[in-house]
C-alpha cells in the first residue's frame, strides 16, 4: 500500500514539474509579443519606418560627419602630442650667411641679397 502511495506521489511531482516547464515555454515569448504586434503593421507603422526614409539618409550623413570628427580629433591629437617638445630648428642656410659675413667672406650688399632671396628673413 505504502509503495502504491510513494508512485502515486511521484506522478503528482512529474505531472507538477511537467506543467510549470509547458507553462514557462509558453511565457518566454510573451514580453517579446507584447512589445511587438505584426499583425497591426503597415507604412508607418512600425516604430523604425522613419530611419528608411529622409530620416534614415539624415541619420547616415550625421553617423558620418560624427566618425569623420572623430578621426579628424585623433589624427590632429597625435600630430600635436608628435610636435611637443620638439624645438623650432634654425634655418641653416640663414646661420651659414651669417657666419660668411662675420667671417668677412662676402659684404653688407651680398650678404642682404642673399636674405633675401632666402626669404626675406631678418637678420
Amino acid at each position: 500500500m505504502q509503495f502504491v502511495a510513494s508512485e502515486q506521489k511521484e506522478r503528482d511531482m512529474r505531472d507538477w514539474i511537467m506543467a510549470l516547464i509547458a507553462l514557462t515555454a509558453a511565457l518566454i515569448p510573451s514580453p517579446a509579443m507584447a512589445q511587438e504586434r505584426p499583425w497591426e503593421w503597415g507604412w508607418g507603422m512600425h516604430p523604425g519606418w522613419w530611419m528608411w526614409g529622409a530620416g534614415g539618409l539624415v541619420m547616415m550623413f550625421m553617423m558620418l560627419v560624427f566618425w569623420g570628427l572623430v578621426v579628424t580629433g585623433i589624427v590632429l591629437g597625435i600630430r600635436w602630442l608628435a610636435r611637443q617638445g620638439r624645438e623650432e630648428r634654425p634655418d641653416r642656410a640663414l646661420d651659414i650667411l651669417r657666419e660668411r659675413y662675420a667671417r668677412g667672406e662676402i659684404n653688407k650688399e651680398e650678404f642682404d641679397a642673399r636674405r633675401r632671396d632666402l626669404g626675406g628673413r631678418a637678420a
